[in-house]
């Protein structure tokens, strides 16, 4: 049954990593990779010889001994553990994605695009690629993504143009998403699976970020296609702009990165301090909007004209109703297959021999005993295949304590290795969709500027280490 198990797992991995051949969305091979998965641990229970205890990461002595009911218990239990620990995320990020959407819905992002005054492209691709590192860091790397292209979009007119500005912006976003713990879905995961503070992720990580940002964006300014000016739209139409923009940007970037420094003042779980910043960007889009909201009733005050085609909607509703669900229902479903693996013991099993078998070819520290060579090789991994998983696996894998150097070297690799092929991180697949930029294209003129960015960042990294 166990082989079973990991085939259907690995003919669910294949069908998200083929997403585009197939033409099916990624969120359908992972919902029915976790229901099959599950099913079948439930079905052959009996027949398993060692079960994995997630809470003392270790694994239940003498399982095969115990009565059926004691093992269906010992599952159920097992399961409501995954599931609480799955919802700490989903939670987070749907807290994190309604506060962008009601930044969205005011136009809170048309600000940034004020600070853009100069036609020299080089001069724009430092500018694009400096606020997309610290933008994700703040929103993750998915929405700066789509922000910054929008952004774009409106001052680079030559899609042969813009589609150089959006590949750096790839990288810078992946970049800046690695040092965060709100940056990135697989640092948030590492984060609220308490294997990275934010201290130590902000020390280990964020100058091996900025060169991993800053070497491409260098060695990209002296390429031709960065060469001149762009050619602007001197139409001198100026767009309508909400009067609060500037305001609900701030607020609502203040009040996402307010969410690790709740977390730190009260050691309560992320997605509590996040619930209470988005009650609070809430308030104020409710007030800013003039609408009287009810439980019963949603109506907006006369003579509005702040998002006239969603008047009667109230701003919260408008912006929950634009989330991401699919990417939700994807995590969901990758995270708790991943779970079921780890509860056969198979992953801790995989962990084991791989640490027997590979020599150390970095720096032993704090008991490590996984090679650079293996988690560099996870960066590349995820640029073929979706970090998400890598990184759900490495966490049933590996029992390395808070703060251990493999978590954040672990971090950086699945965080900037995406960014060597277009669809190796949801950044570049996002930007692929609205820029329709070509799989080869990407392969040819941006990976290698990704890969030196990885490389560059990983050296450093490693020498960072030995500070702490």
């Amino acid at each position: 049954m166990e082989a079973a198990i990991i085939l259907v797992f690995v003919l669910g991995y294949l069908a998200i990593t083929l997403e585009h051949n197939l033409k099916l969305d990624k969120l359908i091979p992972a919902l029915a990779m976790m229901a099959i998965c599950w099913a079948l641990v439930a079905l052959g229970v009996d027949g398993f010889s060692t079960w994995f205890d997630s809470g003392k990461h270790a694994l239940v002595e003498n399982f095969p001994a115990l009565m059926h009911e004691d093992k269906m218990h010992l599952m159920e239990e097992t399961l409501l553990h995954h599931l609480g620990k799955t919802a700490e995320i989903l939670v987070f990020l749907l807290g994190a994605m309604t506060i962008v959407e009601i930044i969205d819905y005011f136009d809170g992002f048309s600000t940034i695009r004020g600070y853009v005054k100069t036609k020299s492209k080089k001069k724009i691709v430092w500018l694009f690629s400096i606020l997309a590192f610290f933008l994700s860091a703040i929103i993750d790397n998915l929405t700066a993504t789509i922000v910054l292209i929008s952004i774009l979009q409106k001052i680079v007119k030559k899609r042969e143009d813009r589609i150089w500005f959006a590949g750096l912006i790839i990288i810078a976003a992946n970049a800046g998403g690695a040092w965060s713990p709100i940056g990135d879905v697989t640092t948030t995961m590492l984060w609220i699976g308490k294997k990275v503070s934010t201290q130590m992720l902000f020390l280990y990580l964020f100058i091996p970020s900025v060169l991993c940002m800053v070497v491409p964006s260098f060695i990209a300014s002296f390429l031709p296609a960065f060469k001149g000016n762009i050619d602007t739209d001197e139409s001198g139409v100026e767009e309508k702009k909400s009067p609060h923009s500037a305001k609900m940007l701030y607020l609502g970037l203040g009040a996402i990165v307010f969410v690790p420094i709740f977390k730190t003042v009260t050691h309560l779980p992320p997605y509590v301090g996040m619930m209470l910043s988005l009650a609070i960007v809430a308030t104020f889009a409710e007030i800013y909007s003039r609408t009287k909201f009810s439980l019963s009733s949603v109506e907006g005050s006369e003579g509005d004209l702040e998002h006239d085609e969603h008047a009667h909607h109230s701003p919260v509703h408008h912006s929950l109703s634009k989330i991401e669900m699919p990417s939700i229902l994807f995590f969901l479903g990758i995270l708790m297959a991943v779970a079921a693996l780890e509860s056969l013991g198979t992953l801790f099993g995989f962990a084991q021999n791989l640490k027997e078998s590979i020599p150390l070819m970095g720096t032993e520290m704090a008991g490590t005993n996984v090679s650079d060579l293996v988690v560099m090789l996870l960066g590349v991994g995820s640029a073929v295949i979706d970090n998400v998983p890598l990184v759900a696996a490495s966490l049933g894998m590996f029992s390395e304590p808070l703060d251990n150097e493999l978590w954040h070297f672990i971090a950086f690799a699945a965080g900037t290795g995406g960014s060597m092929l277009i669809i190796g991180s949801a950044a570049g697949v996002v930007a692929m969709g609205m820029e329709k930029i070509d799989f080869f294209w990407y392969l040819k003129k941006i990976s290698w500027l990704a890969l030196v960015g990885f490389v560059v960042g990983s050296l450093a990294f490693m020498l960072m280490r030995t500070l702490f």
